[in-house]
């Protein structure tokens, strides 16, 4: 930063803000929580020009005057033009216009996110709080800095509750004022679905959704949604990792039209095609994502018959265990067979001619 601050020139300012000063200040991270991005804004330079003078790998946006280069630890620093921004239309993307850094600081979505660390070319960096975030920061609340930031961007709710569960914040009485504007107005914010994609790849997704329940804002999950999240945490606070993916399949569990859901979210197709696996039949391994999702989906499964199984009992390899297997899983469809017991029992009888129906052995 330092040398960022040397290379802007003397009437220009460089400052650290957003996540990486907030998250400095409150102190360490959740073990488990990925190192942020760095956010850089540039007042008075240039900051392609800037990135380019760093000797890193660059990436520069010229229709926007910003710059991304790659850090050497794989995290990225955005350098971007110092902005104002102001909405046309509520829930609609913003428009920037050129500004200061004061400027861009206000702009921001909550008190705690508006701090800066100014680069000096000569010295440490001073901190800048133009909005009274460091207040904020002590009392770990989450205040919007203006009376219709939610109505403006429903989807700050969201990342609120992103942050909330991450950090152990609260929510401020304005804040929770302004909820049911950004419930008036998610149907029309396309972003929020991208806030509750990212939702989903929390440490513990359970208690950022739990947040917005507690917060009046559970609407905005499906019912029964945040239950299933929250025992998925549960399992991550006993060792067992869980993926995105598996708090994704467990978010369109809980939907009325799930393929809908994903498509809005765009969780792709991997989520459905896990959750499939965890509610059919076939086999899962001991802490794997299907095996996880199976005991919270369908608390009263269990192993069932494998072809293996059906061979070891007397059923010669080939179609005759296509057909063994498959009686067993309209057994299963039927809930006649409710454990692993039952299902030896049942082919033993099948095997036999003894089954339900009249079946008969295939060998």
């Amino acid at each position: 930063m330092t040398d960022l601050a040397g290379r802007a020139g003397a009437d220009a300012r460089v400052a650290l803000v957003g996540g990486a000063v907030r998250d400095a200040l409150l102190g360490a991270l959740p073990t488990d929580a990925a190192p942020p991005d760095l956010d850089v804004v540039v007042e008075g330079a240039d900051a392609g020009a800037l990135a380019a003078a760093l000797g890193l790998p660059f990436l520069v946006h010229a229709a926007f005057g910003n710059a991304t280069v790659t850090l050497p630890d794989g995290r990225h620093a955005d350098l971007v033009r110092a902005r104002r921004e102001r909405y046309p239309v509520p829930g609609g993307n913003p428009v920037p216009a050129p500004g200061t850094l004061t400027d861009d600081l206000r702009r921001r979505d909550f008190g705690l996110n508006a701090l800066a660390l100014v680069a000096r070319p000569d010295g440490p960096p001073t901190l800048l709080d133009e909005v009274g975030g460091l207040e904020d920061l002590r009392a770990r609340t989450l205040r919007p800095l203006h009376p219709h930031s939610l109505h403006e961007d429903a989807s700050r709710l969201i990342r609120a509750a992103r942050l909330a569960g991450r950090l152990d914040l609260s929510a401020h009485p304005e804040l929770l004022r302004q909820v049911p504007d950004a419930l008036n107005m998610a149907a029309q914010t396309p972003r929020l679905h991208a806030e509750l994609r990212l939702l989903l790849h929390e440490p513990r997704p359970g208690r950022a959704a739990r947040r917005l329940e507690h917060w009046g804002a559970g609407a905005l999950l499906p019912a029964g949604a945040v239950e299933r999240l929250e025992a998925l945490d549960a399992l991550q606070n006993a060792g067992q990792p869980v993926p995105a993916q598996a708090y994704a399949a467990a978010l369109l569990s809980a939907a009325p039209q799930p393929a809908a859901l994903a498509e809005r979210l765009g969780l792709g197709e991997k989520p459905a095609a896990l959750l499939a696996r965890a509610l059919s039949d076939a086999p899962a391994a001991p802490g794997s994502p299907e095996a996880a999702l199976r005991a919270l989906l369908r608390p009263d499964a269990y192993p069932v018959l494998t072809g293996r199984d059906v061979v070891a009992l007397g059923v010669p390899p080939g179609p005759a265990v296509g057909a063994a297997l498959a009686h067993l899983a309209a057994l299963r469809r039927a809930g006649t067979v409710r454990s692993r017991e039952e299902e030896r029992a049942a082919l033993s009888a099948y095997l036999h001619g003894d089954a339900p129906g009249g079946s008969s052995s295939p060998t």
